[in-house]
């Protein structure tokens, strides 16, 4: 048994409730189906990013643990794509609406997780407790201020998505980039008034996205100058170089896949060939709270 893993999935639990067949966190999403095309950068020698299009399967969701969250509720959301290649392997990219991560480490996610527990009598967090966290952890203050104070979005295919996380991509020639993905919607970034989100309904983008024929998204990588590829908690600033690396066109639901006792799992440390990890803690990190978290919703 991993026991840091088993107790940040408890610890999100206990924020969000335990709901049987449901992830940990990220609970509410669509899963739909589609087709990335990638334009031959040649910044990278992994299969999907040459210049043949491979099939996806992507989830939409919300950030939280309570798959009953409504839909306007105020948190990160997250697009997470699978990618299908020709040898029949897959990588995931996994993205948040966020600009960055709020912790470095671990141990720190399940210290801020523990407290924001609600006490049994009031239904809240210690917020002292919480603030005196926050007053130790300055660099978890740009992603909690967005989470906190982002306007509910008009569609999923209308958010723009951050990796996160960095990773190494090494070129036919072998030169090596670090670089961050960002899924930029064709349609742009468009957002609802609180009161209009409301009145759409507590699934309104669950909804939404179902109805879509299609919804697309150009994937741009962002290439480091000098940045810490290690800390996820830094956003880059918005002057590095940017390149196109591909199209990703979303055509409707996916009614294949968590179906009976196939399990789904989007982790974005599955890097294929030409793809590298970072030594980002939060990243090496995330394949062993997936297990845990999947071992709970399958029974297994």
């Amino acid at each position: 048994m991993d026991e840091l893993a088993e107790q940040v999935v408890d610890a999100i639990n206990d924020v969000s409730g335990r709901h049987e067949g449901h992830r940990a966190a990220h609970a509410k999403g669509t899963l739909v189906r589609g087709e990335f095309t990638p334009s031959g950068s040649g910044l990278t020698t992994a299969a999907h990013m040459g210049d043949v299009p491979v099939s996806v399967t992507a989830r939409f969701s919300n950030g939280g643990g309570d798959p009953g969250i409504p839909d306007y509720a105020k948190e990160g959301r997250g697009l997470a794509v699978k990618f299908y290649l020709p040898d029949g392997s897959r990588t995931d990219i996994v993205s948040l609406s966020l600009p960055c991560f709020f912790v470095r480490t671990p141990e720190d996610f399940l210290e801020f997780t523990r407290l924001r527990r609600p006490d049994a009598n009031t239904g809240r967090p210690d917020f002292e407790k919480l603030g005196d966290w926050m007053g130790r952890h300055p660099e978890a203050g740009p992603a909690i201020q967005a989470a906190l104070t982002s306007d509910p979005p008009e569609s999923y295919a209308t958010v723009t998505y951050n990796s996160i996380h960095a990773f190494r991509w090494t070129a036919p020639d072998g030169t090596e980039r670090w670089v961050r993905y960002r899924f930029e919607p064709e349609d742009g970034d468009r957002t609802l008034s609180e009161e209009a989100a409301r009145e759409l309904g507590r699934d309104y983008l669950q909804e939404e996205i179902a109805r879509r024929d299609s919804a697309a998204f150009t994937l741009v990588v962002i290439i480091a100058d000098g940045d810490d590829v290690n800390d996820p908690t830094v956003p880059w600033p918005s002057d590095r170089e940017r390149v196109e690396v591909g199209r990703l066109e979303l055509t409707g639901p996916d009614t294949e896949r968590e179906r009976g006792d196939d399990i789904l799992v989007f982790d974005p440390a599955r890097v294929t060939d030409g793809i590298d990890l970072s030594d980002d803690q939060i990243l090496r990190f995330r394949p062993r709270a997936y297990a845990a978290s999947v071992a709970r919703r399958s029974g297994a």
